[in-house]
């Protein structure tokens, strides 16, 4: 297989940012990123055209509905952006013989384990965003058996809304912050996770087998108050931190207590080694404090 160009879709996005940044180290790649303007993920009606126009040799969707409280009340459009157009992708690729890969979340998960979620274990979403992320990936996968989905959990970047940035945020503004305890997941940096995708790509360049479900996140568990405690540390601020349970902070889309992701597949079949959270964080908030 040969992949030289790369449509990139969610050029905005945290991961499609990341990626960009990224795509420089890697000049035997041409990255062209589509935003929302180019390519809307809401009118799937669109995407055969954008594809030939562009005529890639691979298709990296990064592009999602992620607002999870909002999916509950935007049920339609969430599901066309996170499940259809996922499948229309799929589809185009199977039928162009390309590479496609894209991304899901832990929220496919009901969140009652107590030991790290396998690629393989079933699906049982407890809220509507995860219900139309878990769609996704089935409608996907049946369109397009050599579908890649890289599963994710917590991302944060530089860039973009994420919880790393509202929390430095919220603790310049305010004397104390209620965050939830309860709650443990596996942080990710998008800008690793961007890096772990283009080895994706080299590998399959070299002829690697390589479909099916991932999951990626950095190394090492955490809790959403432990987290972050940490930012606080890393970013020199000061603010009373105190941990509450979920029920103190009630939303309208139901949370996983739990969801560790085990990515000990993405780290053989790539043979990469993945950073700890906290050393990702640490890069993260350097960057945000330079800027």
């Amino acid at each position: 297989m040969s992949i030289h160009k790369i449509l990139v879709t969610g050029a905005n996005g945290q991961l499609g940012w990341e990626l960009a940044q990224a795509a420089a180290d890697f000049p035997k790649f041409e990255f062209v990123f589509v935003d929302r303007n180019a390519m809307d993920l809401s009118n799937p009606a669109e995407f055969k055209s954008v594809v030939e126009l562009f005529a890639p040799d691979a298709i990296i969707n990064t592009a999602a509905y992620t607002a999870v409280d909002k999916a509950e009340s935007e049920k339609e459009l969430a599901h066309t952006i996170n499940a259809e157009a996922v499948a229309e992708l799929a589809a185009i690729a199977k039928q162009k013989n390309i590479p496609f890969i894209t991304y899901s979340t832990d929220y496919v998960f009901n969140g009652n384990a107590t030991s790290p979620y396998l690629t393989d274990t079933k699906r049982e979403p407890v809220n509507y965003y995860g219900t139309t992320k878990a769609d996704g990936e089935l409608m996907a996968l049946t369109v397009n058996p050599n579908t890649i989905i890289i599963r994710t959990s917590w991302v944060f970047s530089s860039h973009g809304n994420n919880f790393v940035k509202t929390m430095m945020r919220l603790m310049k503004d305010r004397d104390s912050l209620n965050i939830v305890g309860d709650q443990k997941g596996r942080p990710t940096y998008a800008k690793d996770l961007a890096l772990a995708t283009i080895k994706m790509i080299q590998s399959l360049n070299e002829g690697k087998a390589i479909k099916g479900i991932y999951h990626f996140a950095n190394t090492g568990e955490t809790t959403w108050f432990e987290f972050a405690e940490k930012i606080k540390a890393m970013a020199g601020l000061e603010c009373d931190l105190t941990a509450i349970a979920s029920d103190q902070f009630p939303t309208p889309a139901k949370r996983p207590f739990y969801s560790v992701l085990d990515t000990q597949k993405i780290e053989q079949d790539l043979g990469i080694s993945i950073p700890h959270w906290e050393i990702a964080l640490q890069q993260c908030i350097e960057k945000l404090t330079k800027a």
